[in-house]
């Protein structure tokens, strides 16, 4: 057809969401509303037999509503109205950035489900380590299984079962060790759809850790100051730390070394119980 122009809008705001024109699929970035971009496309070779319909891809929940299409040309007009509604979806959502935490401490790892399924129909939800695919927790049919989880993770994971009803599904672990090092996926399963999401858990400084630093750093004056972390385990517990502090060169020392000591014992109790 000559001079054919297909457009796409949606009916409430007016918005772009593709345009054929001139025998070419054109994507307008300065019309068209970005969060159609690479998610809305025309099956091209169907054009020359009269079908103009749009593929949109990777449907979310503020697709639903009302789009028309509308075809002109030298020769005739037309246009149509679809409406987009009830989208099944299901979005997990884990940590953009990675997780630091010294051995020891307990961690969080977040994935939390956006979707048109209530909780309480979540068929499941399991962490993994994507590595060597060992199963942490499950959750299965409204109900945790803490005797699913490998031996190495038992007894040191747990959902936060007060947070499941709003699609909270974190995983707190608890007395980290060296080798739970690596990247987790939770995985969910509703209404024959399936969705995951990654968290990476990283060995490394804790904010406390650093924010005594400061302190050491801050409180030594014109002294001298040596900080240490030192990582020792006491009988029937799990990793701590002993901050160890000593100061040269000033009359300070003793009031110096009696805030370090305040900080190392609230340290430790932070970790010993």
């Amino acid at each position: 057809m000559e001079d054919l122009k297909v457009e796409w809008r949606r009916i409430d705001s007016e918005t772009l969401v593709h345009l054929y024109q001139d025998d070419l699929a054109f994507h307008r970035p300065e019309a068209q509303q970005q969060e159609y971009h690479d998610r809305a496309h025309f099956f091209t070779d169907q054009i020359q037999h009269g079908n103009f319909s749009l593929r949109l891809d990777n449907l979310r929940a503020e697709d639903e509503g009302e789009y028309t299409c509308k075809v002109s040309s030298k020769m005739d007009s037309g246009q149509t109205d679809v409406q987009i509604k009830d989208v099944e979806r299901l979005l997990v959502l884990g940590s953009d950035k990675s997780i630091y935490v010294s051995v020891g401490e307990d961690v969080t790892l977040n994935c939390s489900i956006d979707s048109h399924i209530t909780p309480e129909h979540i068929e499941e939800v399991s962490w993994k380590t994507t590595d060597e695919d060992i199963l942490v927790l499950l959750y299965q049919n409204n109900e945790t299984f803490p005797d699913s989880s490998d031996e190495r993770y038992r007894d040191r994971v747990q959902f936060f079962t007060d947070e499941i009803p709003k699609g909270n599904f974190s995983l707190r672990l608890k007395s980290v060790r060296t080798e739970d090092k690596g990247v987790y996926m939770c995985q969910v399963f509703a209404g024959g759809l399936s969705a995951n999401a990654t968290v990476v858990l990283e060995l490394g400084f804790s904010a406390l850790h650093i924010m005594v630093l400061i302190f050491c750093i801050a409180g030594s004056g014109s002294a001298l100051l040596l900080c240490c972390l030192i990582y020792c385990r006491p009988p029937n517990k799990g990793t701590n730390i002993l901050i160890c502090c000593s100061s040269f060169g000033t009359s300070r020392f003793r009031e110096d070394k009696r805030y370090m000591l305040i900080i190392a014992e609230y340290t430790s109790h932070r970790h010993f119980h």
